[in-house]
């Protein structure tokens, strides 16, 4: 079969798998039904006549907050600066820079002393200087928010010890500043800091959001929001949060329990080509180094490896649950 056939048959594949990723997945997703019932909910209250009660003013008042809060979580795209901070790396945009042009021009180095060809060693430059620095920063920032998530709950225990003995909720802000592990320790020190520098302690707590983008500081945000501006009881309403956060971390861990068995499967299931290949070249090496060897087979390589991952971002896809 000529390469034009192959080459041809291979961009058919690719524009068949990027029409069902676009069209096709967020119907078997269910995000669709999800938006209509998002939208159905919003216009159903809408209708609700206000009524003029206290109790209708304070309601107003809490969602008012909520709306102020969700609008100010929206916001545009994330720097690389609070990237880098949210991974917990204290280092300048520059210095990133450079430290990704390195391996960037280590691993085309290395490519080309292997291979020998320039385009994949231009590639791989290009995975090292893009790719690799970008994971690594997601990487070091999911464990940070792993960490912070475990601690969160005893943090909220002490600032509900602390109203409830008498302190200030800022004296307990410091506490936590002083007393508790990193990474929380560090987000409350900035919060300190944002209000000694004249912020508002709600607004000084809505930058945690910006740093920890998780649903647990949302909460705190949100809680200390409204009690700054409706007022009511602040250490009745954090001791019901720290329950909640600590239904949730046992929420997924039963999750995580359940989709074990999926997980596992799905590993099986990607990891079985590179095994199946790996036992074939060991028995007979000439056979299959015809992939590699071969124009043509380079290039049924690279579709196999495409669509390789495109079957591993699905199954992660199937066996990832939102909780």
């Amino acid at each position: 079969m000529p390469i034009q056939a192959l080459l041809s048959a291979f961009l058919a594949a690719l524009a068949v798998g990027g029409f069902g990723l676009a069209f096709v997945y967020p119907l078997l997703s269910g995000e669709r039904q999800a938006e209509k019932r998002q939208a159905a909910l919003s216009a159903s209250a809408g209708k609700q006549p206000e009524k003029q009660t206290d109790a209708a003013v304070r309601r107003k008042q809490i969602a008012d907050s909520l709306k102020e809060i969700e609008r100010r979580n929206t916001r545009k795209r994330v720097s690389l600066e609070t990237k880098i901070s949210r991974a917990g790396l204290r280092i300048s945009k520059s210095v990133f820079f450079i430290y990704s042009a390195i391996s960037g021009l280590v691993l085309a180095l290395l490519f080309y002393v292997l291979t020998g060809k320039l385009y994949l060693a231009a590639a791989a430059g290009l995975v090292g200087a893009i790719g690799l620095p970008t994971w690594v920063i997601n990487y070091l920032a999911k464990k940070r928010l792993k960490k912070f998530v475990n601690l969160f709950p005893d943090t909220i225990d002490v600032i509900v010890r602390g109203v409830k003995a008498g302190l200030p909720l800022g004296d307990c802000l410091r506490i936590i500043a002083s007393e508790v592990e990193e990474p929380v320790r560090g987000e409350f020190r900035a919060i300190v800091e944002a209000a000694t520098m004249g912020l508002s302690i709600s607004e000084a707590v809505e930058r945690l959001t910006n740093q920890i983008p998780i649903a647990e500081t949302n909460f705190f945000s949100i809680v200390i929001n409204i009690q700054q501006k409706a007022g009511g009881n602040l250490s009745e309403a954090l001791s019901n949060l720290s329950g909640v956060l600590r239904d949730r971390k046992m929420m997924e861990g039963k999750i995580k329990a359940f989709s074990s068995e999926a997980k596992a499967s799905a590993m099986i299931i990607g990891s079985l080509p590179f095994a199946v290949a790996g036992l074939v070249y060991v028995t007979s090496p000439a056979y299959i180094s015809l992939l590699w060897t071969t124009s043509t087979g380079q290039l049924v390589l690279g579709a196999a490896a495409l669509w390789m991952a495109i079957g591993i971002f699905v199954m992660k896809k199937m066996v990832n649950f939102d909780y």
